[in-house]
């Protein structure tokens, strides 16, 4: 099981992290919402739980709990310019619908 990122993806993890002055990552997970069943959730975090798997790729830690995993593997994080800035994608491919605003998705 893997999660992947995109360079600027990273570089920005990394940005995050040292702004908050005790990160360690990225904790990457998903929650029940939405119509279509799920949505992501990401903070900077400072732990790493036994519970956790963690990736690293160019410097920037993802970290997932193990019970999120299955909805998750596979996925790559990119970071790009939309609109006006930049936000996270997730190039999911264990969705298999979303909704129609695009905040919650199915697997």
């Amino acid at each position: 099981m893997a999660i992947t990122m995109t360079e600027s993806a990273a570089k920005h993890i990394i940005s995050q992290v040292e702004k908050s002055g005790n990160g360690v990552g990225l904790r990457l997970g998903v929650k029940k919402s939405g119509c279509s069943g799920f949505a992501y959730t990401m903070d900077i975090t400072s732990e790493i739980r036994d519970t956790d798997s963690v990736f690293e790729s160019f410097g920037a830690k993802v970290l997932v709990d193990n019970a999120n995993l299955p909805f998750l593997n596979g996925t790559e994080l990119e970071y790009s310019k939309q609109g006006l800035g930049y936000v996270f994608k997730l190039n999911n491919p264990n969705v298999k619908n979303q909704c129609g605003c695009g905040e919650s998705f199915a697997v």
